[in-house]
């Protein structure tokens, strides 16, 4: 994995907070304790985003095309009714 190095500015509240999870051997060092929080913090963002996408969705439409898909089972298997 190839890694970059760059510069932040944080408040000295937020690194006095990453520096006692690395002194308590939380993290291995600050890089980590930062590349473990931006790939959470953009884990939640990607799964927001995505429920966002869904719920603009119409289930009877979206009912129509999978019961399209199934052809001539015809059925949407008890696994994928949700009751709505």
């Amino acid at each position: 994995m190839k890694y970059a190095k760059v510069a932040i500015s944080i408040e000295e509240s937020v690194l006095k907070k990453i520096d006692r999870l690395v002194k308590a051997k939380t993290f291995e060092s600050r890089s980590q304790a930062f590349q473990k929080a931006a790939e959470h913090t953009l884990e939640r963002v990607e799964r927001s985003q995505l429920a966002k996408e869904c719920a603009k969705l119409d289930k009877r439409s979206e009912r129509e095309l999978a019961d399209e898909g199934l052809g001539k089972a015809g059925k949407t298997p008890p696994y994928c009714e949700s009751g709505s």
